[in-house]
């Protein structure tokens, strides 16, 4: 297979991956972390770059994809595992807020004074944007043509003229940084990275990108794993430029005011600078970020639920997703950013540790004992951020490491990894035993 049709597939892994969170996230981050900026964004990168590519690699690895993985914890859990993940980067939570993200940026800074109300505007929006996402979804063999070859370079373009007019009128130094990036902004950015989704994204693109490959005539595990890396490679360097290049505008532009979130920095300089043409070239960037990242969610969704239920079509389950995702995306964006955060904060460190001991492991003993530790305390910082506390629980969370870095989970999947090795080893010495005492 040709390198530059590695380098297209790659491009196009990007596009999917690259949604409205990979946008709003990193500006402010920039903004907040100021003089720190560098160890924060090297955190974010960390998680929203280095996390999805070792994805990448353990689904190369692991045949039958998310759901093979998760069944190494037990076969229900795996079942389960996969499907709450599909569901929430698919139609319940990643999908409408990329559409919602794409009506606030693409459209409605530009019909302020329309005598149609708000929800009007964003359900003919939303029912536009979804008509396309549904009929590009339908010809997955045809991604890397629409996303690869055209859509994503333009995207690229349209980021990189919006940065570089920003760098060149920005020549302030960088601030102090907020309270919250003074101490351990490393972490800090850690944990900001979760808010892309991009690890959870990953465990579905693993199999879209497969079955890229495949199609192209790559049959070869060798080289399957070979070349999805090569194009996660691809993908990663460009997450990690565009990454560092709009949390830099963001710290640059902490010296022209305060700013709510990453769309109003974006929105600041892209006006301050550009004037209605810069209005006009957000709104293209993340249009087609948003628009790229949904159909690919939409393409893993209706691959994974095809190969999971027989009885139904590829076509009955991309245009079931898109139906949810348009009624769901009508809600509004604040409730979706609600729901997801504290999904988000659960969901994240049993996907590191379950992709984490797939390059170590196949003992199931292993896997039940670290996730069992893992989502004890990930499901209590999952119900802290939907806001219900229970202060002797929080006391001794407290007490765990990195708890004020929000990593309280790694100490006990540490300890949960090295009981189930413990508990594996004896219980494989126990079985001949017990076949000696059976024959004599």
């Amino acid at each position: 297979m040709k390198k530059k049709e590695t380098v297209f597939i790659g491009l196009m892994l990007f596009s999917m991956f690259f949604g409205a969170g990979n946008l709003i996230f990193p500006p402010f981050l920039g903004m907040e972390a100021g003089t720190s900026f560098w160890l924060a964004i090297s955190g974010f990168i960390v998680t929203g770059v280095g996390l999805p590519f070792v994805v990448l690699a353990a689904m190369s690895l692991v045949k039958g994809g998310a759901q093979a993985l998760g069944s190494r914890v037990h076969p229900l859990f795996g079942s389960v595992f996969t499907v709450i993940v599909y569901l929430s980067i698919g139609p319940f939570l990643a999908i409408p807020r990329n559409a919602n993200v794409a009506y606030e940026m693409g459209l409605k800074p530009f019909v302020g004074g329309s005598s149609l109300n708000n929800s009007v505007l964003l359900l003919l929006f939303s029912f536009v944007f979804f008509a396309l996402v549904y009929a590009v979804s339908l010809n997955p063999s045809k991604l890397v043509d629409y996303m690869g070859r055209w859509i994503t370079p333009a995207l690229l373009l349209a980021i990189v003229v919006l940065c570089v007019t920003a760098f060149i009128h920005l020549d302030a130094p960088l601030h102090a940084p907020a309270e919250n990036y003074q101490s351990g902004a490393f972490f800090k950015g850690f944990i900001e990275g979760y808010s892309t989704m991009d690890a959870l994204a990953a465990l579905a693109f693993g199999v879209v990108i497969l079955n890229t490959f495949r199609q192209r005539g790559v049959k070869d595990n060798r080289q399957l794993m070979q070349s999805t890396l090569k194009a996660g490679f691809v993908a990663g360097l460009a997450l990690a430029f565009v990454y560092v290049t709009v949390g830099l505008v963001g710290a640059k532009m902490a010296s022209q005011g305060t700013f709510e979130n990453g769309t109003a920095i974006l929105s600041a300089t892209a006006s301050s600078f550009l004037g209605y043409g810069g209005k006009l070239l957000l709104g293209v960037i993340f249009t087609l970020a948003c628009f790229t990242t949904c159909v690919g969610l939409t393409t893993a969704c209706g691959q994974f639920f095809a190969q999971l239920s027989s009885k139904f079509s590829y076509k009955f389950f991309v245009t079931t997703v898109t139906i949810v995702s348009f009624a769901l995306a009508n809600l509004g964006l604040n409730e979706i950013i609600t729901v997801s955060v504290p999904f988000l904060v659960m969901a994240y460190p049993l996907t590191i540790v379950l992709i984490t001991l797939s390059f170590f492991t196949k003992a199931q003993k292993v896997y039940g004992s670290a996730m069992l530790l893992t989502g004890l305390v990930a499901l209590y910082d999952g119900l802290k951020a939907f806001g219900l506390q229970l202060k002797q629980m929080q006391s001794l969370m407290d007490m765990l490491p990195f708890s004020s870095f929000g990593l309280g989970w790694v100490v006990p999947a540490l300890v949960g990894t090295l009981m189930g090795f413990i508990w594996d080893k004896f219980s494989r010495k126990a079985i001949p035993a017990a076949y000696e005492q059976k024959a004599s």
